[in-house]
């Protein structure tokens, strides 16, 4: 018995197994790249939102660690936001930025999902820009409700510009995941009990 499967069972966790605390492990780090990533802002003139390196963590989580791990890495990201722990690039919990923490963590359950069906880089790419682009979607839906915007008014302040950004982040997002794959499938494998 190792000592990871010893202090389990000691501690009255018995089918915890070496892939689950990876896994654990793999959320909470996850969680506090999403929340570094919050910290690289940029706002802008015309939008009260701004430029984060958050959307591309966010990616990287789900296609990493699986559609629940990965957007349980973002519930965690958001709770420890709420909690003060962490910076929210919004301010609050539900300040501007609302919206986009909800598609957080859909987008990584969406990437999520793909990369658990496919191993093609042309397909967990469109997963990622459909990811993206939910994301933003239920941004500018909460810009519409918390700033009283039109749908117009939202899209164009809340979609329309990130678009760009968005797309080199999935890009970037993409390239890691390639690189890395085969490296998280490996531990995965031999964390197996």
């Amino acid at each position: 018995m190792d000592r990871i499967t010893a202090l389990t069972t000691r501690i009255g966790v018995p089918a915890l197994t070496r892939r689950h605390l990876l896994l654990i492990a793999g959320t909470v780090a996850a969680a506090g790249m999403t929340a570094v990533a919050a910290n690289l802002r940029i706002p802008l003139p015309f939008s009260p939102v701004p430029v984060t390196g958050q959307t591309m963590m966010v990616l990287i989580s789900g296609a990493v660690l699986g559609p629940l791990a990965g957007s349980l890495s973002q519930v965690l990201f958001i709770v420890m936001g709420a909690a003060g722990a962490v910076p929210l690039a919004g301010g609050a919990l539900t300040g501007v930025t609302f919206g986009y923490l909800i598609g957080f963590v859909i987008a990584a359950r969406i990437v999520g999902a793909a990369t658990r069906r496919t191993d093609s880089a042309l397909k967990v790419g469109l997963a990622m820009g459909l990811a993206s682009l939910t994301l933003l979607l239920c941004g500018s839906a909460w810009l519409c409700v918390s700033q009283g915007l039109s749908v117009g008014q939202a899209l164009s302040v809340g979609l329309l510009p990130f678009l760009p950004g968005d797309g080199l982040k999935a890009l970037a997002a993409l390239a890691f995941w390639r690189a890395g794959s085969g490296a998280w499938r490996k531990l995965s494998r031999t964390a197996k009990d």
